[in-house]
């Protein structure tokens, strides 16, 4: 359903970690961490987006400080995690397994929240279900499956371009036409090749994402992810894992939200996102009856969208006292 309030709440205000580090999770890999609120408050992880988009301050600052333990990290590759935009020993399964180190070692904590956005609804949920003893809660936005009309909807003709042709056409340029057939492959190889050619690419991959998340036009996302550090590292493990289908079977994550039974959870919803549409929150849904699902009305993709970040801020103040 539908859901609009009429006094809209926002961010808490800004704080500080209290301790931040690098965990060697292994495979060459280290990852950014740091804690946030209260040392002895109510657990809960943060899954960013992308994959590859990194964490931000802002993310802390969805839960209230006083009652939560916010651990907030960088996945492999991307932001102050290293080394900076590997591919190597970079799939979903890694990330679980790293999100379980980071409880363990880290947190140093028995169940968490799982909150996620985006890609970050795909992990949460394939870290879930695999681990569905250690989630109190699960917190999701802009739900992704990484089902296959999902890849093809962003990334081929006739999903997101005919919302924005003129965009997709930027999209296309530096494809010549003979690899149009697949746009994923073709970016592929140019994201693997020689710096010039991988920073043009990288460049057209993120702007074309930029273009798409945002309900209104905003010069400022474009830039952040049009910037080198964000677009080489966003454009180099999105495709690949785009390429890998997420290293998912099809369907997969629908087929096993069966294991998700019992556990308490909220979707927020963009209507009108045209990065990740309501479809997949729909048939999460219906998969997972227990979930309540929140469509926005004037929402689209982003966390930072009004009616989106009231919709998350009420859903971890819901759970602050469970």
């Amino acid at each position: 359903m539908d859901a609009i309030t009429p006094q809209r709440r926002t961010l808490y205000p800004a704080i500080e970690p209290y301790e931040t580090g690098m965990l060697d999770v292994g495979d060459g890999h280290r990852l950014y961490w740091e804690l946030s609120g209260n040392p002895d408050g109510k657990p809960a992880v943060m899954l960013h987006g992308g994959p590859g988009g990194g964490s931000s301050p802002d993310h802390r600052r969805q839960w209230n400080p006083e009652k939560y333990k916010i651990l907030v990290f960088d996945q492999r590759g991307c932001g102050k995690s290293t080394p900076y935009a590997s591919l190597e020993n970079n799939t979903t399964w890694d990330l679980v397994e790293d999100i379980e180190k980071l409880r363990t070692q880290v947190a140093k904590v028995d169940k968490w929240q799982v909150f996620g956005g985006s890609w970050g609804s795909t992990l949460s949920l394939a870290y879930a279900e695999k681990y569905p003893e250690r989630a109190t809660e699960i917190i999701l936005r802009g739900i992704f499956l990484f089902d296959q009309y999902e890849i093809d909807w962003m990334y081929k003709e006739g999903g997101a371009s005919q919302v924005y042709p003129d965009k997709f056409a930027e999209f296309l340029a530096p494809i010549p036409e003979s690899e149009h057939g697949d746009l994923v492959a073709a970016y592929a190889r140019r994201l693997t090749g020689d710096d010039k050619a991988q920073l043009e690419a990288a460049k057209a991959w993120s702007k074309w994402e930029g273009d798409i998340v945002t309900l209104l036009p905003s010069p400022s996302t474009i830039e952040h992810f049009t910037s080198p550090d964000v677009a080489v590292a966003v454009a180099r493990i999105e495709n690949h894992y785009m390429a890998n289908n997420g290293w998912f079977e099809e369907g997969q994550l629908l087929r096993d939200a069966a294991k998700l039974k019992g556990i308490p959870g909220v979707i927020v919803q963009g209507r009108h996102d045209t990065c990740t549409p309501p479809a997949a929150a729909w048939k999460l849904k219906q998969a997972w009856p227990e979930v309540e699902l929140n469509i926005i009305p004037d929402g689209g993709h982003l966390f930072s969208e009004p009616g989106v970040l009231d919709g998350l801020i009420r859903a971890t103040d819901k759970f602050a006292g469970l």
